[in-house]
């Protein structure tokens, strides 16, 4: 699910941004709320708040953290700031987080099509509309790129902060080199224009 967010946030001209990609020594909650606050747009999905089973099992709470410290910039800057709530199941994010109510929570079924399609819902009012094909060929030359750029970063993770700025260069160039995007109507490319 982290490569089919940056290949679709890439293909709208959007350039994701992450917590671990800032350097410094500054406790990470700092980094967050000033992250929060460099951004435009900020997407949360919370179909990762699962079960740690180590003892003691104990639920990851850091998505839902996140979404309430941007809610609360959006109530204090209002305007500046736009978010939005993905999950994988139909009304699981209502049920555990009922604070929700009256916000569209956009549900992916836990696919990398799924995301695609809904981040095209949330960007629908966007001029740049790639097709979900786009995105997908994206999606697949980022998996297909992942191992060598870990190898050249010397990374265990492909959650560190130097794999993360390769991959988003990577994406980045894929859609400069791939995807002519032309202002209006979405449109499909052929297996020719690849």
């Amino acid at each position: 699910m982290y490569l089919a967010y940056i290949a679709a946030l890439t293909a709208y001209g959007v350039t994701p941004r992450a917590t671990l990609e800032l350097p410094g020594g500054a406790r990470r909650l700092d980094r967050i709320v000033d992250l929060i606050g460099a951004c435009r747009y900020s997407f949360h999905d919370l179909s990762r708040v699962e079960i740690d089973h180590a003892d003691p099992p104990t639920p990851r709470m850091n998505m839902p953290f996140e979404l309430g410290l941007t809610v609360a910039w959006d109530l204090f800057q209002p305007g500046r700031h736009t978010w939005f709530v993905l999950e994988a199941v139909n009304r699981r994010a209502l049920k555990s987080l009922s604070d929700l109510a009256g916000t569209d929570v956009y549900i992916h079924g836990g696919t990398p099509d799924g995301v695609f399609r809904e981040i095209g819902n949330a960007f629908v009012r966007r001029k740049k509309h790639p097709t979900v094909q786009d995105i997908t060929y994206i999606y697949r030359g980022l998996q297909a790129a992942l191992p060598g750029i870990m190898e050249q970063t010397g990374a265990r993770s492909r959650f560190e902060a130097r794999t993360f700025r390769d991959i988003l260069i990577a994406a980045s160039e894929m859609v400069g080199r791939e995807l002519a995007f032309l202002p209006g109507p979405p449109r499909l490319l052929n297996s020719a224009d690849r």
